[in-house]
């Protein structure tokens, strides 16, 4: 197979020759490989039937089972569950019917069952079947037996906690499928399987390199459709990370439409989270939620970007239970990783203060076993953040001096731009005036180059609020409303200046009403004259 073979036009060949006369078995293989990756995929499931049908009857049963493993991993990913594990079924049987000797397709036959023991939690067992399954890839020189075998082995022992072990074997299996000639639809599921391991695992130096690995593969072989969509959420990501956010919501709307296209992919719903996760920080609330409702219609559960979203909004009580069951649910420490710093950040919102502690700890121990320099730098950064709420100042700065270093290392802007804002909190409160707005100022800046207004608009009322004044429980955004109601302006008013809808106007006046302990706008703004609240809002 030609390294850069233009598939529309295999495609069309392969058509044209079938309508003269029915192709061979290999060359409906070809018809089948080119019909997926131009994104003809029901075209494509009818090939792969074609010729596991023709290699029967042509006795071939090894190449019929290989048709067989490659139509159901295809229905795997396009989520058809049931039909898929018929097809593996199918090769089963007949590897077993015709008593076929030893073969490589074996070995292809025990990936989807280690596939599936992973997915329920043994990794042992699963561990144990992709062994077996490379070993066979290694006795026939099966590229793609081997390629999927080791990718599984370093998935199997990453979700056991040996992630440095598991990383060794995703390294070595990618060179693997750089070097050797592994089938495309294998190559494409192998480069997303391990930027989302990788991910999960918060190894964000990997999963960039090898983001840019299948960025270009990609693009060189442009008419390739499936796969494309992941590459562009993680590409988003990436971009997120390192600073370029309106770059990010270019990729990730090109992703939405392309993975969301009849009759759509279930990587759809990563595309919206993340969509959603931008307007969310660039303060687009009610972007940010149509997005979270799309990312969950696609079965991508809108945790942890939703509680926070609700914390934003002045909706603590939501936040809280929101982001509380969701942790009750999640039971693998890489997940956990994922929610456990909205858990610190909501939990010292609402002053609950040893659970934001509990959260910190239990994120630095999934730190220690992961050890990777993000969830270093986030467990740091979570626990300056508790002992900061907690008093405890110098100990607090420690903390937040080694998240920044990480942070800087890494060079993620946002992350960084946080951190420094809490240190020149720490300063404040240690009467360090200079070090406080040297510190504070520094974010600020950063905040405006990434246009995070929420971010920006907290910033900026610290840099000129006197701390002695307490806000007594009022969200910024509800103070900002406050200020507004006490000029005499309607709801319909703030909205427009504030640019969100009535609704949520109404919702942070109800709000402010239950935290002052007042019935109506007057007593509200009684209330905040009497205690200095809006001496600073803007």
């Amino acid at each position: 197979m030609q390294k850069f073979e233009k598939w529309t036009k295999t495609y069309e060949q392969l058509v044209k020759a079938d309508q003269q006369q029915p192709l061979p078995s290999k060359e409906l293989e070809r018809l089948a490989l080119s019909a997926y990756l131009t994104g003809r995929d029901d075209e494509s499931f009818q090939s792969w039937e074609r010729a596991h049908e023709s290699y029967l009857a042509g006795e071939q049963t090894a190449q019929a089972v290989r048709c067989a493993f490659w139509l159901g991993l295809m229905l795997v990913n396009a989520g058809q569950v049931a039909r898929s594990s018929g097809w593996f079924a199918r090769g089963e049987r007949l590897l077993n019917e015709k008593q076929i000797p030893e073969c490589a397709e074996q070995g292809l036959l025990l990936i989807p069952s280690a596939l599936g023991v992973l997915a329920a939690g043994d990794s042992e067992k699963a561990l144990q079947l992709f062994v077996q399954a490379t070993r066979i890839g290694e006795h026939f020189n099966d590229a793609d037996l081997m390629a999927l075998g080791r990718l599984g082995q370093g998935q199997a022992l990453i979700q056991q906690g040996k992630v440095a072990e598991g990383i060794k074997w995703l390294d070595e299996m990618m060179i693997t499928v750089a070097s050797e000639k592994v089938f495309p639809i294998a190559r494409g599921i192998i480069y997303c399987a391990v930027i989302e391991t990788c991910r999960k695992v918060w190894d964000l130096g990997r999963a960039q390199e090898w983001t840019s690995t299948l960025t270009r593969w990609c693009e060189a072989h442009p008419e390739i459709v499936p796969f494309r969509g992941q590459c562009l959420v993680r590409r988003a990501e990436i971009i997120q990370f390192h600073g370029e956010w309106h770059k990010a919501l270019e990729e990730t709307n090109d992703a939405c439409a392309l993975l969301s296209r009849p009759p759509g992919e279930p990587a759809a719903g990563e595309a919206y989270y993340r969509k959603a996760e931008l307007h969310r920080l660039l303060g687009a609330n009610e972007a940010a939620e149509d997005g979270y409702r799309e990312a969950a219609k696609w079965g991508k559960k809108p945790q942890p970007g939703l509680a926070l979203l609700r914390l934003a909004q002045g909706q603590d009580d939501a936040a809280e239970t929101s982001i509380r069951n969701t942790l009750l649910e999640a039971k693998n420490p890489a997940k956990r990783a994922e929610l456990l710093p909205a858990v610190v950040t909501i939990m010292i919102a609402v002053k609950q203060n040893k659970e934001a502690a509990e959260a910190a700890n239990e994120l630095s121990r999934i730190a220690t076993q992961f050890d990777t320099p993000y969830l270093h730098a986030i467990a740091d950064y979570c626990q300056g953040a508790v002992l900061l709420a907690e008093g405890k100042s110098q100990q607090a700065l420690e903390h937040l001096q080694k998240a920044l270093k990480l942070w800087e290392a890494l060079q993620l802007p946002y992350e960084s731009a946080h951190t420094r804002e809490l240190i020149g909190q720490v300063y404040r409160v240690m009467k360090d005036k200079d070090n406080s707005e040297v510190e504070l100022a520094a974010a600020q800046w950063v905040f405006e180059q990434l246009k995070a207004m929420p971010d920006l608009e907290r910033i900026s009322a610290l840099l000129k609020s006197k701390p002695h004044h307490p806000s007594h429980g009022l969200t910024l955004r509800e103070i900002q409303v406050l200020y507004r109601v006490a000029k005499g302006k309607t709801n319909k008013y703030i909205a427009g200046e504030l640019f969100i809808s009535e609704r949520t106007v109404d919702r942070h006046v109800s709000n402010i009403f239950n935290k002052l302990n007042v019935s109506s706008r007057a007593e509200a703004t009684a209330f905040a004259l009497l205690h200095k609240i809006l001496d600073d809002a803007q």
